[in-house]
């Protein structure tokens, strides 16, 4: 059995089938790890989702904030922009029971026997163990519950951007599903910075990304994201590794295998 970890997708079926293909990917020994962003911005984000909800339980993914954005424009709570790419997935009689399926997915994956955690854009370093669990496992609740819509139309905003444990309701609600699909730097107080998009030598000092700030959690432990392309896999420091690669820019799809920590990649096939 191999285990294999492969960055944002963002609709790129063709890719992420050569990807596969190159390590003769077998969904009944192996595990199939990915980073969140399945969706939107390439062109096969139907395809992707009804093959990785055909392979069953040898995937484990977390939620990113495009695969959060897609659930809010099909509960009309945000518009569906053409760049996107969209409209096939959405107008998919199969859409219903994607969306269900999304819905009950994690935003945090945790495998304590080999000290892996996984989430879309990473682990803010204000929480342990014991609070990622519990701030991921609010969200998904409510994911999950018939209150979902609420939770998809008051998620967005930058707001609060600090965390404290006394924060409670929507706001403690958003600032979990910003640090785990959204954030990239912070501020040497802690608080997130969610508009730099930069690469780290290009912003201001104050800002550190969140992968060079103090963290809770133990050095045992190696966090695995996707999220921020423009870092291609590299300015991070040993124990974290950084996935997104941007294959939907014309990049390449990652992926690594754990036993070994061989990667592999697919180069963008820009044919469509």
């Amino acid at each position: 059995m191999s285990t294999y970890f492969i960055g944002d997708i963002h609709g790129c079926y063709n890719e992420l089938q050569l990807l596969l293909s190159q390590v003769k990917f077998n969904p009944n020994t192996d595990q199939l790890w990915l980073t969140g962003d399945l969706v939107a911005r390439g062109p096969h984000s139907l395809e992707v989702l009804c093959f990785l909800q055909r392979l069953g339980k040898c995937v484990k993914l977390v939620l990113g904030n495009h695969d959060l954005h897609l659930l809010a424009i099909y509960a009309g709570k945000r518009r569906n922009k053409p760049k996107d790419l969209l409209n096939k997935l959405l107008a998919s009689n199969k859409i219903e029971s994607l969306i269900d399926w999304l819905r009950c997915q994690p935003l945090v994956q945790i495998d304590e026997a080999r000290k892996i955690i996984m989430s879309h854009a990473g682990i803010t370093p204000q929480w342990d163990i014991q609070t990622v669990r519990m701030c991921a496992n609010e969200i998904e609740s409510m994911l999950s519950s018939n209150s979902y819509q609420l939770f998809l139309y008051a998620m967005y905003g930058d707001l609060p951007n600090y965390w404290s444990p006394q924060l409670t309701g929507i706001a403690r609600l958003r600032f979990s599903t910003n640090a785990l699909t959204r954030m990239r730097y912070c501020l040497p107080s802690g608080e997130l910075d969610m508009t730099s998009k930069e690469l780290p030598d290009r912003v201001a000092p104050s800002l550190q990304p969140w992968f060079r700030m103090p963290r809770n959690i133990s050095n045992e432990y190696t966090i695995i994201f996707g999220h921020w392309a423009a870092l291609a896999g590299g300015w991070v420091p040993k124990g974290v590794i950084a996935l997104d690669t941007g294959c939907c820019w014309g990049g390449c799809l990652t992926m690594l295998r754990w036993e070994d920590k061989e990667m592999f990649v697919q180069p963008a096939l820009n044919l469509e």
